[in-house]
This record gives C-alpha cells, structure tokens and sequence, in this order.
C-alpha cells in the first residue's frame, strides 16, 4: 500500500511521542511512582497508540477506496482492510 509521505511523517511522529510516554513511564517506576500515577500514564500511552493505529488505517482506507485495483493487486482488498479496522475497533 503506498501511503502519502505525509501520513508516514505523521506517524513517525506518533510512535517518537509514544515512545517518550513509554520511557516516562520507566522513570516513573524507577522513581517509585503511585500506581495510579502509572496507569493513568500507561492509559494514555495505550490511547495514542490506539490513534496511531486508527491514522494509519485511514489513511489506508482512502487508499483502497481510491484506488481499489491497486490496492487489491496490493494484497489490500477492502474487506481485509476492513478486518484489520475491526482489530482496532
């Protein structure tokens, strides 16, 4: 599937920030941090990896709607696509 340059610079972007939630989260823990302090932190880290993977999958839907041949000479025919949105859902 070829994503626009911008989607993967966006989501580069994404997975850098969780990646600074996720070493924060080391130091908490180091530090000896209260756990609701941790889950709050790892709620947070789990949402945006969740968003990530929703920006991906729509950026990958406009593609398959776009160019549906394309897509499914890809190996991305819709209702694969549209499997992978449920696993997320």
């Amino acid at each position: 599937m070829d994503l626009p340059e911008e989607v993967v610079d966006d989501l580069r972007k994404r997975l850098r920030r969780i990646g600074g939630q996720i070493e924060g989260i080391e130091r908490m823990l180091d530090d000896g941090r209260e756990c609701r302090d941790l889950v709050t932190q790892i709620s947070a880290a789990n949402r945006s990896l969740e968003r990530t993977g929703f920006r991906l999958l729509s950026a990958g839907m406009t593609y398959c709607i776009s160019n549906p041949e394309a897509a499914e000479a890809d190996g991305y025919p819709i209702d694969e696509v549209e499997k992978m949105f449920l696993r997320l859902a």
